[in-house]
């Protein structure tokens, strides 16, 4: 029987294993103790039993927890281990720190209502949804689509609070409903949900200066019920002769006294505007709560702004002092026209920005939400005051508006190159640093633009607007070039009285397609006639064609949301004459600029290059009014353009014109950035 013998070193060095052995006779008997005593002697050799073990071991998939922590403290392992680690950690600061490093030099994303053009809708006249003749809030959501289609992404509803529809709605009877005519406020809610989920905002009118005398206030105020005894401003009238004598000279923005004497309370009451308006005293705490709580209760219904109109107006001076005349020689008893006097006591009193501030409080309680944050516009021309306009952007410390509404345009008095410039430099020189400029060349209360400056100059102006540093706004129609219609086809109760004048009747319904009535409205008749141009003019026509005016709108829009210069480069003015303005749009770091070359008089030929040498000798024209010549390439020594004509042109340079020496003082900037190509991203710090 073989036996298992242990592994032993002979004192031969060799290595005895019968194990393996057969048939090998080792009788027990026969082997005495001497013999045993002759064997050879072994001696025991210390063998490391892990080292042998891990000699024949190594790591594999699945290996239980033992055998694992046998290989992890093993040099090789355990280092490789700490440098993964702490490249992980170094990896991670680095990210962090460079995510903090772009956020701190990242510029200030542009707001919704800084990225997108603003659209101005008057309901009456957008869309009629029920045959009545009136447009209203359902045909607005019917129409969202047109708006998406302008590139467009904020709405601008003006007034439609219930109110007598005289004042187009800005004298309101109630400021917490909808005029019937318009719909009801489910209508509203709907509009308000779809105008969302279609990624727009919208913001509305507020004329918070008077009510309508026909509002819950005056009738309680007129018969000094409780609180609202004061809501308005009453003062004691001389009666002589039969006529009323007024407390003093004061007249109203549409003519004549300001003051109206009140049958029930035997007082006159103060009215800047019409003698349906009486005017809110806002020296009554408890009238500017009331304001507070209607804008609260919109902010609520899920609006995104306000344009608060005719804030100038909301303070009078308390001494009651007659207003000093223009015409000093002016016999008092003949003034009867607001431009007669001097309006030192009913304009702009000391109070009146604390008030705007307020309001601007509480919209900001709105805006702590992310994303949604809430605008505030003040709708109040100056004209020739513009450092009283500009008061309306606040302080640096202190927010008011986000900006005040900017008609600099519109009340051009004659159109050319040199009255552009005027328009666009004095706001730009006059708007504070860090603020952010606005244009308009339409509104419900002048004449729209083809009738105002000639069919031929719509293009152009249109292009002037959409390339402009800032936020333009459009008036409903002018996308498609309407044209006011014939005065003389309106009747005399269509003539409406907005916050700071009449407004044009002439501003027909918008034209929609070339049926019956501009499918504006499917009843029989509109409230106002469809001009007779609309089967030409409209927006299905001129959807269709590549050369209409609709067309180049949407393509200067996109221009505008696609090129970084456009929407918050610098702003050069290169160049005006009594024919041409010329301008340039750039980029800190973008080698990429455009140049606006925009006709406002008679045919005009300019050397560019010797105005401003760093040009490049040739540029391609990206967009021009006249649309076959886009593509083209142009002699900047050489640049003929016609009546009316725009160019926008695209050019190649490493030294922008805000860098030239002779431009500064020429050039502006809002939300400055600057673009780094390596990284493909903005930042600050140039």
């Amino acid at each position: 029987e073989a036996r298992s013998l242990p592994m032993e070193l002979s004192e031969k060095r060799g290595v005895q294993n019968n194990g393996f052995v057969q048939n090998e006779a080792f009788e027990d008997e026969d082997m005495d103790t001497s013999s045993q005593e002759e064997m050879p002697k072994t001696c025991s050799v210390d063998v490391d039993l892990v080292a042998v073990e891990e000699t024949m071991l190594k790591p594999y998939a699945g290996m239980p927890k033992e055998v694992l922590l046998q290989f992890s403290s093993q040099a090789r392992y355990r280092v490789t281990r700490e440098i993964l680690f702490w490249l992980v950690i170094a990896g991670s600061i680095a990210l962090v720190c460079a995510t903090i490093a772009i956020i701190a030099l990242s510029p200030k994303c542009l707001d919704w209502w800084q990225a997108s053009p603003i659209y101005q809708i008057y309901p009456r006249s957008f869309k009629d949804s029920n045959m009545d003749g009136n447009g209203d809030l359902k045909g607005i959501q019917e129409k969202l689509d047109h708006i998406t289609y302008l590139n467009i992404k904020t709405i601008w509803i003006t007034s439609f609070f219930k109110s007598p529809l005289k004042d187009l709605g800005y004298g309101a009877e109630d400021f917490y409903d909808i005029d019937p005519i318009f719909g009801s406020m489910r209508d509203f809610e709907n509009l308000i949900a779809a105008i969302h989920d279609k990624g727009l905002k919208v913001i509305m009118d507020l004329i918070p200066n008077h009510t309508s005398d026909k509002h819950r206030w005056f009738q309680l105020s007129r018969n000094r019920t409780g609180k609202y005894t004061d809501y308005y401003i009453w003062q004691n009238c001389t009666q002589a002769a039969g006529s009323v004598i007024p407390p003093n000279n004061w007249v109203s923005v549409f003519g004549n006294s300001s003051w109206q004497f009140d049958e029930v309370r035997k007082q006159c009451y103060f009215h800047q505007f019409g003698k349906e308006q009486p005017d809110l005293n806002f020296r009554n705490p408890a009238v500017q709560q009331e304001i507070h709580d209607i804008i609260k209760f919109w902010l609520g219904k899920g609006v995104d702004g306000f344009s608060f109109g005719a804030v100038k107006f909301l303070l009078e001076a308390t001494h009651l002092r007659d207003e000093p005349p223009v015409n000093k020689s002016q016999n008092g008893e003949s003034i009867t026209a607001y431009s007669q006097l001097y309006h030192d006591y009913t304009t702009t009193q000391v109070g009146l920005h604390d008030i705007i501030r307020s309001f601007r409080h509480t919209m900001n309680e709105f805006s702590r939400e992310p994303g949604r944050y809430r605008f505030m516009g003040s709708d109040d021309d100056e004209k020739e005051d513009i450092e009283a306009t500009m008061m309306y952007y606040g302080t640096t410390f202190i927010q008011e508006a986000d900006f005040p509404f900017n008609f600099n345009l519109i009340n051009m008095k004659n159109l050319s190159g040199y009255s552009i410039f005027e328009a666009v430099d004095s706001w730009m020189k006059n708007m504070p640093a860090g603020k952010w400029p606005n244009w308009a060349v339409g509104s419900p209360n002048v004449a729209r633009i083809s009738t105002r400056i000639g069919k031929e100059y719509i293009n152009v102006m249109n292009m002037l607007l959409l390339t402009l540093p800032g936020t333009p706004v459009t008036y409903y129609g002018e996308e498609i070039g309407m044209e006011n219609i014939a005065s003389e086809n309106v009747s005399e109760e269509h003539v409406n009285y907005g916050p700071i004048g009449a407004t044009l009747p002439e501003k027909s319904p918008m034209q929609w397609d070339g049926k019956v009535n501009a499918g504006f409205t499917e009843g029989n008749s509109s409230w106002l006639p469809v001009n007779s141009d609309y089967q030409s003019v409209n927006v299905k026509i001129q959807s269709t064609w590549p050369n209409s005016t609709l067309s180049l709108y949407r393509a200067l829009t996109l221009l505008r949301n696609e090129e970084l210069p456009m929407n918050r480069g610098w702003m050069c003015h290169i160049w005006n004459d009594s024919n041409v303005f010329v301008y340039v749009r750039e980029l800190d770091g973008l080698d990429r600029a455009f140049m606006m070359v925009l006709n406002f008089g008679q045919e005009s030929t300019i050397d560019l290059k010797a105005i401003a040498p760093n040009l490049p000798s040739e540029a391609v024209i990206r967009l021009s009014t006249h649309f076959s010549n886009a593509g083209k390439v142009v002699n900047t020594k050489l640049i003929k353009t016609e009546v009316g004509e725009g160019l926008v042109l695209e050019y190649k340079t490493a030294k922008p014109v805000h860098t030239m020496e002779a431009f500064h003082g020429k050039c502006f900037v809002a939300e400055k950035a600057c673009y780094s190509k390596p990284l493909n991203l903005l930042y600050v710090n140039c």
